[in-house]
């Protein structure tokens, strides 16, 4: 009996002395996370996301986002690298791979498909599909997690490096975000690449996994989801404000994603998972969420499957709330709007869904 229990003392200071001292790549930050509003008021539990139709992407899976071109054409950017284009929810085809993991995507004012690829940078793909790449380190540092993009009207490029610290490429887009979101280093930022002059620079740094981005209509802000802060911030690109930003809406009740510009001045927010209580009660304890990263996967927590999108407007006002707790297309990440339908990513389904706009 006394050895049983020698034994089991000694695997416990084991144990413990793992949990306590086995290297994990991140170094957490103390933080205070913002009221969690829940799902109530605007964001009232609803069964309004729960009609979507399915365009199946074939042997491809994960479209982070959906562009259409000037001809209708819809294009998605998958897990496996390929950038599927179908006509009207028809077969899919494999129009290029990037040999990276596109992410976010949208057409400039040629018809070249600009791509937020995570593991090479910012690319552009022309109608033909030759593949040039534009930006792949900003001010000196390496771009660690391309994510988001879109083009302003004057042809300059918005786009986001989720974190300079925790490399897609290297981890894999989902472990390099959660290592992010677990540490709240503070390693994303808001660039401008501007074509005319070949020039990238940073206009925010500081952010908690800087994620999607969407230029306003009158082209007079952008903006860029802050992830790990539960939040959308405004940064002005022209007028009295210019080179400035302060948070349009806080105190989501889920992690934002992709971001983008819809009609009737909405902005539509995808979002990808509701808020982990035990995260944010944790939020000022460093010490015991590095405790947790050295936990077996199979226990840390993980993202929840919940069919979730809003769109808000330009006063950081919730205008439209589409809920599907079934989660028949989970883990959103885009949202794309044209006059008929609501085009849905998601990390984890292997089609695209649309909402057809009568259904919203």
């Amino acid at each position: 009996m006394k050895k049983i229990i020698r034994s089991l003392a000694v695997i416990l200071i084991l144990i413990i002395i793992y949990l306590v001292t086995w290297p994990v790549p991140i170094d957490p930050v103390a933080w205070e996370a913002p009221p969690d509003p829940g799902y109530t008021g605007p964001f009232e539990v609803n069964t309004r996301l729960a009609g979507i139709e399915k365009l199946p992407l074939g042997d491809t899976h994960g479209p982070e986002d959906i562009a259409l071109d000037a001809d209708g054409r819809i294009y998605a950017a998958t897990h496996e690298g390929f950038i599927v284009r179908m006509e009207n929810g028809g077969e899919p085809e494999k129009w290029v791979n990037t040999g990276g993991r596109p992410l976010g995507i949208d057409f400039d004012g040629n018809g070249n498909l600009i791509v937020a690829d995570s593991y090479i940078g910012l690319l552009s793909i022309a109608p033909n599909g030759k593949i040039t790449p534009l930006v792949t380190s900003v001010d000196g540092i390496p771009l660690g997690f391309t994510d988001d993009v879109d083009v302003a009207a004057d042809g300059k490029i918005y786009f986001s490096d989720a974190s300079s610290k925790f490399i897609a490429k290297t981890y894999g887009t989902m472990a390099a975000s959660l290592l992010d979101l677990m540490e709240h280093g503070a390693n994303g930022r808001l660039i401008v690449y501007d074509p005319a002059t070949g020039k990238a620079s940073t206009l925010i740094s500081g952010l908690s996994f800087a994620n999607g981005v969407a230029v306003s209509p009158d082209q007079s802000f952008v903006l860029i989801n802050e992830t790990g802060n539960y939040r959308v911030l405004r940064y002005w690109i022209a007028g009295p404000q210019k080179g400035t930003w302060k948070p349009l809406i806080e105190s989501l009740p889920a992690f934002p994603d992709n971001i983008s510009t819809g009609f009737d001045g909405r902005f539509w927010v995808a979002l990808v998972s509701p808020r982990n209580p035990l995260l944010d009660s944790l939020a000022g304890k460093p010490f015991i969420r590095k405790m947790i990263q050295r936990l077996p996967e199979a226990i840390k927590p993980k993202a929840v499957s919940y069919g979730h999108i809003i769109a808000i407007n330009g006063n950081g006002e919730v205008v439209a709330d589409l809920q599907d707790p079934a989660a028949a297309c989970p883990i959103n990440t885009g949202v794309t709007e044209t006059q008929q339908y609501l085009y849905i990513g998601s990390l984890a389904t292997d089609f695209i869904a649309r909402l057809p706009k009568d259904k919203e």
